[in-house]
């Protein structure tokens, strides 16, 4: 069997010390507003594979209103879900990512990104895509006011 999965996530931003994206940690005056680290990469990609999985979304799994997921590390998030699709036998064949941001520039940090993400889904680092692009000035995203991710994956097996 064979499953697509789609994920989107988006959090604002704030004035900080700092983003952490597809796991990685980056210097700037920017954070993002959210309950757990907001990692949107992370969120967009649970999201997808829980979807191709059938199995709902981030939020019925890890509500936004219970403190046991008060900043956490969203890698932590992508471990639980990588845990249940294993063991409803299922294999993450390649996922690619879109990042939507303004600032900070992300071009630098995106092969980081996909080795983290990569290392965490025990898939070969070329099974990871992801790139950044800009929302060239339109809407919320473009005035800077947000973080975006889209993330698509594949997946076979399954029971």
């Amino acid at each position: 069997m064979i499953r697509i999965g789609h994920g989107y996530d988006v959090h604002a931003v704030v004035a900080g010390h700092g983003v952490r994206l597809g796991g990685v940690d980056i210097e700037c005056d920017l954070a993002l507003q959210a309950h757990s680290d907001g990692d949107v990469v992370l969120h967009a990609l649970c999201d997808a594979l829980l979807g191709a999985a059938a199995k709902g979304d981030i939020g019925r799994h890890f509500p936004d209103d219970d403190p046991a997921w008060l900043d956490a590390d969203s890698r932590d998030l992508l471990a639980q879900v990588m845990t249940w699709l294993v063991a409803e036998g299922w294999r993450v064949v390649n996922c690619d990512i879109t990042l939507v941001a303004e600032q900070p520039r992300l071009g630098p940090h995106v092969g980081a990104m996909a080795a983290v993400l990569a290392e965490c889904m025990d898939l070969p680092r070329e099974a990871v895509n992801i790139k950044a692009t800009t929302h060239e000035g339109i809407g919320a995203i473009g005035r800077g006011e947000g973080i975006a991710a889209h993330a698509v994956c594949l997946l076979e097996g399954g029971r």
